[in-house]
């Protein structure tokens, strides 16, 4: 005689409360994978060590300002080269916006190299010898920028830009209005 109390062995399926558990499980695993993400392009800006241009150690963060260009570069690199007259142009129409920077950092180059192309604005040129804080970024080829707002990188930039672009300055711009802070433009003249 079979008892309302007694189980089943005829059923052979999982009881009620292992069922919900497992469907919780799922529909945490659906969520992850198909919540959005807030459109992929944005991450935090990735911190490390570099070299100032005397060899002393450099943190990156204190060199952003509220809204930055991070340039990764190199004076070896043509499509770098060519590009340096146009983000040195951007940071001269620039210099008068509150919380605006332009970090350059100088990949797997010497201070010797950068200072013959840059003259006096080598003094501003972050070094980072082995790629490490480039790598951090994401970054392996030469030259990539990104811009980084309050700690949050919005936009990543490959290869050679076009800085006199009126869209692109506007885009930049647009991030500047109400950033606040002291200006940290780096001195880019050659």
């Amino acid at each position: 005689m079979n008892s309302a109390a007694e189980p089943s062995e005829k059923s052979g399926g999982l009881g009620l409360p292992a069922k919900l558990v497992l469907g919780t499980l799922a529909l945490c695993v659906l969520a992850a994978l198909f919540w959005p993400s807030g459109g992929g392009t944005t991450f935090r800006e990735p911190g490390g060590f570099l070299v100032d241009s005397h060899g002393r150690p450099a943190k990156l963060g204190p060199q952003l300002a509220p809204v930055s260009l991070v340039h990764f570069w190199a004076s070896w690199c043509p499509p770098c080269i060519k590009e340096i007259p146009d983000l040195q142009k951007l940071g001269h129409d620039f210099a008068d916006k509150q919380g605006f920077a332009i970090v350059m950092v100088a990949v797997q180059d010497t201070t010797e190299k950068v200072r013959g192309f840059l003259g006096p604005g080598a003094d501003m040129v972050l070094y980072d010898p082995n790629w490490d804080v480039a790598n951090r970024y994401g970054t392996n080829k030469l030259p990539e920028t990104y811009l980084v707002v309050r700690g949050v990188v919005v936009q990543k930039f490959v290869g050679q830009t076009d800085w006199s672009n009126p869209e692109l300055r506007a885009r930049i711009a647009s991030y500047l209005d109400g950033a606040g802070g002291a200006t940290r433009t780096a001195d880019l003249a050659p």
